[in-house]
């Protein structure tokens, strides 16, 4: 049987504007690949509701999961949460479990549970809470729709809390093999291997170093033989590769 597909949204208009780089999608594809989702599409919007509540309807309904990263936290341009609301059909508001999480963690922090702090306690109707061990403010799962913060720490305890919750398939294998040549000199018996092999994802990456090109060659699988298989028929086909 298939594993689970998915699909990431990165929102945030700081990833737009080259003012923040994004680690969430990196750390993500590694976890979801470790767990049997297999990450097969990623989108970036900036904060605007309606971009995110259409990005979350066409996502959603094409994957079996959608993760989210970004805009949940308590100022005006944190609007996730609504627009996944609006996404669904479902009302929004403070939740009781939410805000006796975020009362707890600032009373335990001497600072106040303002109203700015208050909007993290809210999620759309019927959501389930996604535990947020950092800085306590929960993410939510809404159906298929799983949403979580933008700062990287959160978000990869998020991550770490919300997989045990879900139904993955056979973890993805990658081996990889580094040659000293160029991909013109390579890409004909390359291209012979991948279709000997093509239940397996094979990939070539280019580069130049101190002058001199090569390329690393990624094979990606789940059947841990049939990988060593290919690496062994590329390391017989590029006796001068570096494994």
């Amino acid at each position: 049987m298939a594993n689970p597909c998915a699909a990431a949204l990165v929102i945030g208009d700081e990833i737009l504007s080259g003012r923040t780089r994004d680690s969430n999608l990196h750390f993500l594809a590694g976890a979801l690949a470790r767990a049997g989702i297999d990450l097969v599409e990623a989108r970036v919007v900036g904060d605007r509701p309606a971009a995110i509540a259409e990005a979350v309807r066409v996502l959603g309904a094409g994957h079996d999961h959608l993760f989210t990263s970004g805009g949940i936290g308590p100022t005006h341009d944190d609007v996730t949460a609504e627009a996944v609301a609006a996404a669904f059909g479902v009302p929004i508001g403070i939740r009781a479990d939410a805000r006796a999480l975020l009362a707890a963690h600032y009373a335990k922090t001497g600072l106040e549970l303002n109203a700015a702090r208050l909007r993290m306690a809210r999620i759309p109707a019927g959501a389930v809470l996604i535990d947020n061990p950092v800085s306590a403010a929960p993410g939510f799962s809404l159906a298929n729709v799983h949403v979580m913060a933008g700062v990287p720490a959160v978000f990869q305890a998020m991550v770490a809390g919300l997989l045990p919750r879900l139904t993955g398939g056979t973890p993805l294998l990658s081996q990889s093999l580094t040659i000293p040549r160029g991909e013109g000199e390579i890409a004909t018996p390359l291209a012979a291997l991948a279709a000997d092999f093509a239940d397996l994802a094979i990939g070539s990456y280019p580069f130049v170093r101190n002058g001199a090109y090569g390329t690393t060659v990624v094979v990606r699988g789940s059947d841990g033989a049939r990988l060593e298989a290919a690496l062994l028929r590329l390391a017989a086909l590029f006796p001068e590769a570096l494994r």
